[in-house]
């Protein structure tokens, strides 16, 4: 078949490419549960259980296991990736100050997104449970969860948006500061207050994720219990201390943790409303910018590695709580 037409450019080389895609999925599936017939009876059901992991097994081995293995190699061979093993790059995380300031803009995204957005979410939670108009008043506040991280940014620069001129701002937030009376600003190049006005951006899209998940646990804790917590004249703050918070903790370990990871991975935001630039890059951001655009993949590795090592903990903390709950 002549070249272009096998050129991942052409529409017809894409087609192709998905044909064989789709046909290779096919024929491993295929061959698995062949495989599979063959172990019947009692004792060939763990070989039956390994066939059918191993498609999954060997896919996480050659997309994940290997480049992270790859990764951290990377990441002790100098600041380009390709010298001799030296510890360069981990040293010049906790030593360069620019590197510094992405580590403590990420250390305010971690503490200040999951607690302000699961607060925001319980609260809203609470307030609508059970009153008239919830299902809208739901929509709302879950509304930004339907839109792109990508989209969200751009959304938001537009209200943070600065013009400086004596007529009217394009921004919102600074038309509403110039109606008021007050002093307008460039909101996204002053820091550290630039990375506080990111981080509103992601709490926005977050309280909906947390108010979903929270608001479904409410519901779930049983009508008796709470009769039980009336009669007993448990009303009002108590009732949320002492039955609700206590009901909804599981649920509550699950968003925060959720909520979590989702902010030490992210980059869309960042990338779209500052590029890393003004002192808001965070280390999701930082190891592409190092990686692709300063030529520095081993220090790029090394922030990954990071980034890899401080997801951990909080995973690890939801299977300990989750281990409890069951």
């Amino acid at each position: 078949m002549p070249e272009p037409f096998l050129r991942a450019e052409s529409t017809l080389g894409k087609f192709l490419l998905m044909f064989f895609a789709v046909a290779f999925f096919a024929a491993v599936f295929g061959l698995v549960l062949f495989l599979a017939s063959l172990f019947k009876g009692r004792g060939g059901e763990k070989a039956q259980g390994m066939l059918f992991a191993a498609p999954a097994v060997l896919l996480l081995a050659v997309g994940l296991m290997y480049p992270a293995i790859l990764t951290i190699i990377q990441s002790f061979r100098g600041r380009q990736g390709n010298g001799d093993f030296t510890f360069e790059n981990y040293t010049a995380m906790f030593t360069e100050p620019e590197l510094l300031i992405v580590l403590r803009n990420t250390a305010l995204w971690v503490i200040l997104v999951p607690f302000l957005a699961t607060a925001i979410g319980l609260l809203y939670a609470i307030l609508i449970d059970r009153a008239r108009g919830e299902a809208f008043a739901k929509a709302l506040i879950f509304l930004p969860m339907a839109i792109s991280m990508v989209g969200a940014g751009i959304i938001w620069k537009f209200v943070y948006q600065y013009k400086q001129t004596e007529r009217d701002q394009i921004g919102l937030l600074n038309q509403i500061f110039k109606m008021l009376g007050l002093e307008t600003r460039q909101w996204l190049l002053d820091a550290p207050l630039n990375t506080f006005m990111l981080i509103i951006v992601m709490v926005w899209i977050q309280a909906g994720f947390a108010m979903t998940i929270l608001s479904a646990a409410i519901k779930a804790i049983p009508d008796d219990i709470i009769e039980a917590a009336h009669l007993d004249g448990v009303y009002g703050f108590k009732m949320f201390r002492h039955i609700t918070l206590p009901s909804i903790r599981a649920a509550l370990v699950v968003v925060l943790t959720t909520i979590g990871i989702g902010t030490l991975k992210v980059f869309d935001i960042v990338r779209t409303m500052t590029a890393g630039q003004f002192d808001t890059s965070v280390v999701a951001n930082e190891f592409y910018s190092q990686s692709f655009r300063f030529d520095a993949a081993g220090l790029g590795a090394a922030l990954a590695v990071l980034l890899f090592v401080l997801v951990i903990p909080i995973v690890a903390y939801n299977i300990v709580q989750m281990r409890k709950e069951a």
